[in-house]
């Protein structure tokens, strides 16, 4: 117990966020599900705790639920894959978020005004 107060004593819980860090070798990709401060690089390797594994190939994943729900309750934020594939594995529920590649020919046009001729 006197981890989990010094972690939450060096890190606000709203700048803590549960994201996949990516390990693994060139086109193997597993990754692990990490509790980890959102301004941190998501190739930095630094996390506070490791909240479990997953890996799309083989379609394994070792998640600890009650530690996920431990940290949901603190009100650390998840990242949209994250919580996409929590509610997949049944761990929280709610609706999945639409995440997909955004192109680079989609930008925002500012919207100008049209004049009306009377």
């Amino acid at each position: 117990m006197y981890l989990v107060f010094r972690v939450i004593s060096c890190y606000s819980i709203a700048m803590l966020k549960v994201r996949l860090q990516r390990v693994g070798r060139k086109h193997e990709p597993s990754f692990r599900l990490v509790l980890t401060d959102s301004k941190n690089s998501t190739k930095s390797g630094r996390f506070v705790e490791m909240l479990g594994s997953y890996d799309p190939r083989k379609s394994t994943e070792a998640f600890k639920p009650d530690r996920i729900k431990h940290w949901l309750s603190m009100g650390v934020g998840l990242t949209d894959s994250v919580n996409n594939l929590l509610i997949k594995k049944g761990i929280i529920r709610g609706k999945k978020i639409a995440v997909h590649a955004k192109s680079k020919n989609d930008t925002i046009k500012p919207v100008t005004e049209e004049k009306t001729t009377e």
